[in-house]
């Protein structure tokens, strides 16, 4: 049994993350700031966390982690002239000094598992370029930057990944998918014809924090139906 800690993990990709990771027979230390668990599953504790605090209180956590994902993640489509400067500076707050801040606070109980595994979520907006994509880009793209930075400079204690999907029906998604005509407008945008759901990117992070993935670390990895690569 390991111990992984999700952040934000009471809705969508985190949600499901933390129900595979118990289902697989690990401890989960999940946290929620909007969305409340009221019936947790056994070997999932939730406690509220506001990452943009300027002090985290993160004394529930064990000595020991095996793992972070950090899920928190905004969605803000607009026209760039219409975003203010302050909105790009809020998504980085939540996206990249949220992040920043839980990984240097839970460092030390990181370094004392033989095998510690970080993931972060991209977009696959940072590879390809989008129309009013440019407030969540920003803050993805110096994800992928934390991610490569930090893999080379944990290595080979810690092992940092990152992951690039495209849409995918959660709740955070619900503006962009809230009509079945919506949904397949999109699914159509796709080479594999349809949109991500949490359970396909949640496959894939516990693949990342498991041992499975022990020789892989610094990667941006596209879960996007093929949209990044295939015309």
């Amino acid at each position: 049994m390991k111990n992984y800690l999700i952040v934000g993990g009471s809705s969508g990709i985190g949600k499901s993350l933390a129900n595979k990771l118990v289902e697989e027979g690990h401890k989960v230390f999940a946290t929620y700031y909007e969305y409340a668990v009221e019936e947790a599953r056994k070997n999932i504790t939730y406690n509220h966390l506001n990452v943009m605090d300027e002090v985290l209180d993160l004394s529930f956590l064990p000595d020991q982690l095996d793992g972070i994902a950090y899920c928190p993640g905004s969605i803000n489509l607009k026209p760039f002239a219409r975003i203010k400067p302050e909105d790009f500076q809020a998504d980085f707050s939540l996206q990249v000094v949220g992040a920043i801040k839980v990984l240097q606070a839970i460092a030390p109980r990181l370094k004392t598992s033989e095998n510690a595994s970080v993931v972060f979520f991209s977009t696959v907006a940072v590879k390809v370029g989008f129309n009013f994509h440019s407030q969540v880009a920003a803050s993805k793209g110096a994800i992928e930057g934390l991610t490569r930075s930090l893999a080379a400079e944990w290595a080979p204690q810690i092992r940092v990944n990152c992951i690039a999907p495209s849409i995918t029906d959660t709740p955070l998604a619900s503006k962009l998918l809230g009509t079945d005509e919506k949904k397949e407008a999109n699914a159509q945008r796709h080479p594999l014809k349809k949109i991500g759901t949490p359970e396909d990117i949640a496959a894939m992070a516990a693949f990342l924090l498991s041992d499975q993935s022990s020789w892989m670390t610094g990667q941006i990895l596209n879960l996007d139906g093929g949209l990044s690569s295939i015309k």
